[in-house]
């Protein structure tokens, strides 16, 4: 199997056939047939997302079995294309194709559950199978330099679909293009840096180190915006993202008018609808018949988008995504007063809601780039209940005057919490902030592992970095809007594993104040605090490392430790246990065996520890 010349033909071939398949065919005449679909992506096309299917479907599998279904899906198309159209199993839906195969393959890890269910429910079942993604393994994300060109150079082809499969695998939500986008990144990383017959151009190991992170960075971020979305989807609804997608599209074209915009917002909402039902075929289409309108009325939407639109395909979607927004129009009002102040405003609220509010939303967002979606739709929320306030029978007159009140409440929450945020994150650097970070979401959320607690408090400090030297004008849609994603992946990991009832309130209630919710809570009163056990502060030699990196990282973990012992530690408290401990560790490590010192000295400031909490 050529896995290469796989991913060359579908790159070239694949997305232009997805432009000319009309989306009517799909609408009124159903989705095309297995031998349609075969005929339309040709065979080396059809295989290559059949083993993305596959990888994403069961990822408890192995790259040898996808690949092996791939081929037997790939055999009945090509048997339904040619003279077998007519056969029942021709005329089957395709998802219930590819979960019959996946269904007739012994002893697949963990999907009994499903196939003994009946479709449609057998459709969600594989799709709840589907969780956030697992990140790369280190083989992928720092290989080995040493083997990984020596299987390049025995295995070529092989290594190529296997890397396929297992970013698939691993990034069950990323969309075909994408990955298969990512697979000539890969490829094109081997050639750089394990060479051919002239040699590499530069010593593997150094190149793998800053080439692979080039490899790795967008499809995590790909990763995590797809997941995003299907995190509001299934936990919000369809109403929520279509808001959402609304203030970040408005923002982005401020001079498309509303129905240009509205029209944008439903077809980006049904992209995401295929695509987190896991339709990787219709994924694809949705996407690219999206891109094909952008890029074909420019003139209506941003003068911003033409060199992306000139970048090829693949590259095109993410230039889309990170292009600035374009400049307001010079006649645009500051104001949106006749949302407030029209004579028939709740005649309008009350004839078309949801019609009447989207507009409200799409004027407020396009004058005001400097805010963050979510800061509008609690904007927008806060409008809502003004208006089913003020539109009753009997309402006090000059209700609505207090909507300017609401609005500077919601500016000023945010603007607060940013900028004290990048206050302390500039005063304190990288690592006493996530420290600060550290301290807070233990309280919140003891729960979590000490892994999961400096992952997510490592993303928001590189959040700090990224956004805290930032002007005004950016600092909010940079900082809210990443911080959400971060927030997104806490919340689908209490999905998956309940944290506490803090977190599941905050969670579930509403997406555009799910981060005010989470900054709100405090210590988390129904934990259990851990038990003081000889394995729960291990003094040990490592302490002693010269590498700044690993004594940070341990240093965090017994940080976290100590919280989740006394979860209602005071800062005083803790001041004094921390100096004890910096004093111990330089003690110790300045003598000839630190290990024999810290065995000796490290029950002791236990000890003293424990008397000092009591006290």
């Amino acid at each position: 199997m050529n896995w290469r010349t796989i991913i060359y033909v579908v790159l070239l071939v694949s997305l232009t056939v997805a432009k000319a398949l009309p989306r009517t065919s799909r609408d009124v005449e159903g989705k095309p047939s297995i031998g349609q679909r075969f005929s339309q992506l040709h065979e080396n096309n059809f295989k290559a997302i059949a083993l993305i299917m596959f990888a994403q479907y069961v990822p408890g599998g192995t790259f040898g079995r996808a690949a092996g279904m791939a081929e037997r899906v790939t055999a009945l198309a090509r048997s339904c294309a040619a003279a077998a159209r007519d056969s029942p199993d021709c005329l089957k839906p395709l998802t219930r194709i590819f979960f019959d195969t996946i269904c007739q393959e012994k002893n697949l890890p963990g999907i009994a559950d499903c196939c003994a269910k009946e479709d449609p429910e057998r459709n969600d079942c594989f799709l709840s199978l589907k969780n956030f993604s697992q990140g790369f393994t280190p083989p992928l994300e720092s290989p080995d330099a040493e083997a990984a060109c020596k299987n390049y150079s025995q295995h070529q082809q092989p290594s190529i679909g296997y890397f396929t499969y297992e970013v698939s695998r691993m990034h069950p939500f990323l969309p075909a293009p994408t990955i298969l986008s990512v697979a000539l990144r890969y490829e094109a990383m081997m050639k750089r840096c394990c060479g051919g017959a002239e040699g590499p151009s530069q010593h593997p190991e150094e190149c793998f180190q800053t080439q692979a992170p080039k490899v790795v960075k967008p499809v995590r971020e790909d990763a995590l915006r797809q997941e995003h979305a299907c995190g509001i989807l299934k936990k919000f609804g369809e109403r929520t993202l279509k808001a959402l997608k609304l203030t970040q599209i408005s923002q982005k074209f401020p001079k498309a008018d509303f129905v240009t915009v509205h029209k944008l917002v439903m077809d980006v909402a049904d992209m995401h609808k295929d695509c987190c039902r896991g339709d990787t075929l219709d994924c694809m289409q949705d996407r690219e018949d999206i891109l094909h309108y952008v890029c074909s009325n420019q003139h209506i939407l941003s003068s911003k988008i033409q060199q992306c639109c000139e970048q090829p395909l693949l590259q095109r979607s993410e230039c889309i995504i990170h292009v600035e927004n374009d400049d307001k129009p010079a006649d645009l009002s500051p104001h949106v007063r006749e949302f407030i102040e029209d004579k028939g405003l709740c005649e309008r609220f009350a004839q078309e809601k949801d019609t009447h509010l989207a507009r409200f939303l799409y004027e407020y967002s396009r004058r005001h780039p400097e805010f963050s979606a979510q800061m509008l739709l609690r904007i927008g929320k806060g409008y809502e209940d003004l208006l089913q306030e003020c539109c009753r029978p009997g309402a006090p007159s000059g209700c609505h005057s207090r909507g300017e009140e609401e609005l500077r409440k919601h500016i000023y929450e945010t603007e607060s919490v940013m900028r004290t945020s990048c206050d302390i994150y500039n005063e304190k650097g990288d690592y006493y902030f996530q420290n600060e970070l550290l301290m807070s979401f233990t309280k919140k959320m003891p729960q979590l592992t000490s892994a999961e607690l400096i992952k997510f408090t490592k993303e928001m400090t590189t959040i700090g970095s990224k956004c805290c030297q930032l002007g005004q004008d950016k600092l909010l849609p940079c900082a809210e809007e990443n911080l959400d994603l971060v927030l997104g992946e806490i919340c689908r990991r209490h999905l998956a594993d309940p944290i506490n009832p803090g977190v599941c309130r905050c969670c579930s209630s509403s997406y555009a104040f799910r981060r005010p919710c989470i900054g709100k809570l405090e210590v988390d009163e129904s934990y259990v605090p851990l038990a003081l056990t000889p394995g729960l502060f291990a003094f040990h030699g490592d302490l002693c490392t010269t590498e700044e990196g690993k004594l940070q990282h341990r240093k965090q973990e017994m940080l976290i430790n100590l919280l989740k012992y006394k979860p209602q530690i005071s800062p005083e408290q803790l001041g004094s246990i921390t100096a004890a401990f910096s004093a111990m560790r330089e003690q110790c490590c300045g003598e000839a065996n630190p290990e024999a010192c810290f065995l000796k000295e490290g029950p002791e400031l236990i000890k003293r520890s424990e008397k000092m909490l009591l006290a």
